[in-house]
């Protein structure tokens, strides 16, 4: 029947990643087009607040933080230290690395730091309002590499679908997320098997974090695991013993 005893639970504690963010603070995230708490603020504030919070409660990750713009560049190696790499996220402003944007490098030296460390867990998490029209790399050739290295990226358009502007012709409609190259983003994360987000709003922008901390698991979560302590040895053995008796019994009467 095979009895067996349940032990106590034991928490096994989940390792921690590698995470590196790439965000875009191109010209284009300075527009004003975000809902917040009811009202319109710049697609890079949004962004400050929502990441800041997302990088706090990464506890026991460490998280890298690189900005682009025309250039990409390394703002802040991968560290456990949170603080810092949110403090470097509230300094980046609008044009800091040139009007343009090049998603294909921000992927590059990402790679090249995420290749210094372990092979699992490596994470990429890509924000952009735009396409990639800069840098020397190809958005898709760099996520090709990333995804031979074990790189997962999950990238994230933002900005909002319809906006009001006034025109000598009066208020009009206009989308103010044209430019936004879906197509390659959604690209970038199916080859290195990560997912794309669309958020539009704050709210939106919230909910792609917590799909993300749900796909990655903070590292202070634990798995719970109960030990199974089988059983059947000893009436086994008990039947052993009561067998030879038995034998030693029936020989006895024989004899």
């Amino acid at each position: 029947a095979r009895p067996e005893w349940l032990g106590q639970p034991v928490a096994i504690e989940r390792n921690g990643r590698d995470i590196m963010m790439a965000i875009d603070i191109s010209g284009s995230m300075g527009a004003a087009d975000l809902n917040q708490d009811g009202r319109n603020r710049t697609r890079l504030d949004v962004v400050r607040d929502v990441a800041s919070e997302f990088v706090s409660e990464r506890v026991g990750d460490r998280i890298g933080l690189v900005l682009f713009g025309t250039r990409a560049y390394l703002q802040t190696p991968l560290t456990f230290d949170r603080k810092t790499v949110v403090a470097m996220l509230d300094d980046a402003s609008i044009g800091l690395a040139g009007p343009q944007t090049a998603i294909g490098d921000s992927i590059g030296i990402s790679i090249k730091r995420l290749l210094e460390e372990p092979e699992e867990d490596r994470v990429l998490i890509l924000l952009t309002d735009g396409a990639s029209n800069s840098g020397s790399v190809s958005p898709v050739e760099a996520a090709k590499l990333a995804g031979q290295e074990k790189i997962k990226i999950y990238t994230v358009g933002i900005g909002a679908d319809s906006a009001t502007v006034n025109t000598l012709f009066g208020p009009q409609r206009i989308n103010p997320s044209r430019d936004l190259d879906e197509r390659t983003l959604k690209e970038i994360a199916s080859v290195t098997d990560g997912l794309y987000f669309r958020a539009r709003d704050q709210s939106g922008l919230q909910k792609v974090y917590e799909a993300i901390n749900q796909l990655e698991p903070l590292a202070g979560e634990s798995d719970v695991f109960q030990p199974i302590f089988p059983l059947y040895p000893w009436p086994l053995g008990a039947a052993l013993l009561l067998s030879l008796l038995l034998g030693c019994v029936v020989r006895g009467r024989i004899l």
